[in-house]
């Protein structure tokens, strides 16, 4: 059996609350802050049935952090503007890739993520 290179991430962010707005508007997610363990989390999607991550408040590494990149289930055009409208940041254009194509953006903490749309 072959393990996952990556099994999780989580992001760092200074208002959960907001980060969680942020997330959901940006994804179309259904994210709720779970206080059940150790620290408040809030999973990517509202998912556990997946290998994920969640973000959690903690200090964002500001301009030299990892890139987590995530699906979009749309065109990443629109994908950008919500991005923009929830109050983060588009760096860049489009970059092409032969399965599909990102663009990288800053949440509202300034956290490096990118926007992935999938090859037709």
């Amino acid at each position: 059996m072959t393990n996952p290179i990556v099994v999780w991430n989580e992001i760092p962010v200074t208002d959960l609350d907001a980060s969680v707005k942020f997330y959901n508007a940006l994804f179309g997610w259904d994210m709720k802050i779970n206080t059940d363990g150790p620290n408040p989390m809030a999973d990517f999607g509202g998912r556990t049935d997946v290998s994920g991550g969640h973000l959690y408040p903690g200090q964002p590494a500001r301009d030299n952090g990892p890139t987590v990149h995530f699906a979009v289930e749309d065109t990443l055009e629109a994908a950008a503007e919500r991005c923009r409208a929830a109050g983060g940041t588009v760096i860049g254009e489009p970059i092409p890739l032969p399965t599909g194509r990102f663009i990288y953006a800053k949440d509202i903490d300034g956290n490096s993520i990118g926007l992935f749309e999938t090859a037709g």
